[in-house]
């Protein structure tokens, strides 16, 4: 390779002469496959050399510490002398942003949102979208890589500091920002949780205290989520706690499964522990301790123990952008069972009482993104496929804007997903919705699978005007 180049290939006599940034295959845990993966960092433990490295293209759950037998040496692709490989992700490590104590104004609170450009109109953006649509077949591109892009350029703009000419702007800090990767909020730093009656893995960097990275496992009070070094100091701890449900009103219950709103003022120290936990199992997000403007809604599930977190979600008290969801996580134990979807369609919910359409923040992470598409489909399906007839019409009338209404998802989700199942068509002059019998009937399967739903009549909440209240 020239030297022009970013990176050149050599083959290494041993992983001796490995240094971080270099990229090479790797053998994954638990298979035969060696994708490349880029080193990360390095450590020497008992003269023996441990490599932490990122499979490129994989999520960074997969991120793991490595032996030298598990490298491919014969084709290494070592960075610039002059500075790191391109496309690392890493950047010039920087304060972690735990609100204004350590965060030192070098990280911007929180970055602006992308800002959508003003709808006028369902038919203008219909038109618009169409299109796009149209553009897209002629270019041989799949609706689902448009989507994928548009993700992308939103995450990426999420993910870049705040420009200059906005830096006079009132400060917002929420609970969890799109964050810069560094090299140590990109490495792992907890190897094991215990929370009630499961241990747990993390995915990512949370930012515990150094005392309690280092141990072999974290115990978190299932209740408080306080955490402590030992299942003995926990064991005391537990003998004190009154906690056995998340502090706050329960505002709904049906079954086992209940809902508590937490005021990010009022319960301070759990908003806060809350969001180290969370932080464990999302990526795309930096924490900050400020957590005065957000509600927090954790879901439960109730047994002769207590009330156990399922999972929750975040909300900002004013939203500028209409945002009804800041951060969503459904805890690692009770992923792919429908928790997910059932906490989308609570959140949806609460926006139906306000009155208003909602989205959540972007960016999403990769399990979020998928959930949030599913419940969109299935959601507007339902609505379209127990639309009735109107006068003399043969088929159901019906505008984007009464869609939105009705299910209270923002006018921009309704179009994507509607673009995405390929279901807006232009004829004669006009913009119809096609349904098939195959997609109804895939629609129909899907949600006898979701036997447990939000009941709007279990939900016991008054929306609060936050913008009229002197303080939160």
């Amino acid at each position: 390779m020239t030297d022009d180049t970013d990176e050149r290939e050599t083959i290494c006599d041993s992983a001796a002469s490995l240094v971080e940034g270099c990229r090479l295959p790797v053998r994954m845990a638990g298979g035969n496959d060696w994708p490349l993966a880029e080193i990360v960092s390095i450590k020497e433990i008992r003269e023996s050399r441990f490599f932490y490295v990122h499979y490129i293209d994989f999520n960074k759950r997969l991120d793991e510490w490595v032996t030298e037998e598990r490298l491919d040496t014969r084709k290494v692709q070592f960075p610039r002398r002059d500075g790191p490989a391109q496309g690392t992700g890493v950047s010039t490590p920087k304060k972690l942003g735990l609100g204004a104590g350590m965060g030192g104004g070098s990280v911007p609170s929180r970055p602006s949102s992308p800002v959508a450009a003003e709808l006028v109109n369902g038919s203008a953006v219909l038109a618009a979208a169409l299109h796009k649509k149209m553009s897209r077949k002629r270019k041989g591109v799949s609706l689902e890589s448009e989507a994928g892009e548009a993700r992308g350029g939103a995450e990426a703009a999420g993910a870049e500091a705040r420009p200059e000419s906005q830096e006079a702007l009132p400060r917002s800090t929420g609970s969890m920002v799109a964050h810069h990767d560094d090299v140590v909020t990109r490495m792992k730093n907890v190897e094991m949780i215990m929370l009630g009656r499961h241990r747990i893995r993390p995915w990512y960097f949370s930012p515990y205290p150094q005392e309690m990275v280092h141990l072999p496992c974290i115990y978190i009070c299932e209740f408080c989520l306080k955490y402590r070094k030992s299942l003995k100091c926990l064991e005391m701890h537990l003998a004190k706690c009154n906690l056995r449900h998340p502090p706050g009103n329960e505002i709904y219950r049906k079954g086992s499964i209940s809902f508590f709103e937490i005021d990010g003022r009022k319960n301070k120290v759990y908003a806060q522990n809350l969001c180290l936990l969370a932080k464990l199992f999302l990526d795309h997000k930096t924490l900050y301790y400020d957590t005065d403007p957000f509600l927090f809604y954790v879901m439960t599930d109730f047994d002769a123990r207590g009330f156990h977190i399922v999972g929750y979600f975040s909300k900002e008290k004013e939203s500028t952008e209409d945002y009804n969801v800041a951060c969503i996580l459904t805890m690692p134990p009770y992923q792919r069972k429908g928790y997910g979807k059932l906490l989308i369609e609570f959140s949806y919910e609460l926006s139906k009482f306000e009155g208003k359409t909602g989205s959540p923040e972007k960016p999403l992470s990769d399990l979020g993104l998928l959930s949030y598409r599913s419940y969109w489909a299935h959601t507007i399906l339902d609505f379209l496929i127990c639309a009735k007839p109107t006068g003399d019409f043969e088929s159901p009338q019906i505008t984007i804007n009464e869609i939105c209404e009705q299910t209270s998802i923002k006018k921009e989700d309704v179009i994507s997903t509607l673009q995405n199942l390929n279901l807006i068509n232009y004829y004669k002059g006009q913009y119809i919705i096609t349904l098939n019998h195959e997609l109804i009937t895939s629609h129909s399967r899907a949600m006898e699978k979701r036997a447990t739903r939000i009941d709007p009549k279990c939900l016991h909440w008054t929306p609060k005007d936050w913008s009229k209240r002197a303080k939160w």
